[in-house]
């Protein structure tokens, strides 16, 4: 496994712009809201770290990682983000609702994305178990959070850049 030993949030070796300039949406899954408030805590504190001003952060919450899609295209659809950070938690249980949910998710915020031209950043675990969501979350292997916050700065920062 290429997880096995490693802190996947670290970017102590990678150049993170200035967050300041950016607005920020930040969509948050009820289900597993223990794991899911880690990573939003994860994310939240990033983007500040990184330059990002308060009120240039909007929070908003839906039931779960499927209603990601949703919450993203209504963000965009209603505001000027910048860029738009989904984050949720699958499990996987005993029946195969735990592909459909991923496939689904994971298709439909690349549509998104592609939809507003914006950022839509896939902060979604999608694990075998609790434990290993909890090691994504804060554990071992770090906060798939802080991961969503410094790839929606990048994808920010290349936007404008691009786009000037």
């Amino acid at each position: 496994m290429a997880t096995h030993l490693k802190n996947l949030s670290d970017f102590s070796e990678t150049e993170i712009p200035s967050a300041a300039p950016y607005q920020f949406g930040i969509v948050v899954a009820e289900w597993n809201a223990g794991i899911t408030n880690a990573l939003y805590q994860g994310a939240y504190e990033s983007l500040l770290e990184h330059g990002a001003l308060a009120q240039n952060i909007f929070t908003y919450q839906v039931p779960g990682s499927f209603e990601l899609t949703s919450g993203a295209d209504i963000l965009l659809k209603n505001s000027k983000l910048d860029a738009v950070i989904c984050l949720g938690c699958v499990i996987q249980g005993e029946t195969r609702h735990f592909d459909f949910i991923c496939n689904a998710v994971a298709n439909g915020l690349s549509n998104v994305a592609i939809k507003y031209s914006k950022p839509v950043i896939f902060g979604v675990l999608t694990t075998d178990t609790q434990q290993q969501a909890a090691d994504r979350a804060g554990g071992k292997h770090g906060n798939k959070g802080i991961e969503g916050a410094v790839t929606a700065i990048k994808m920010a920062y290349l936007a404008e850049t691009l786009n000037g």
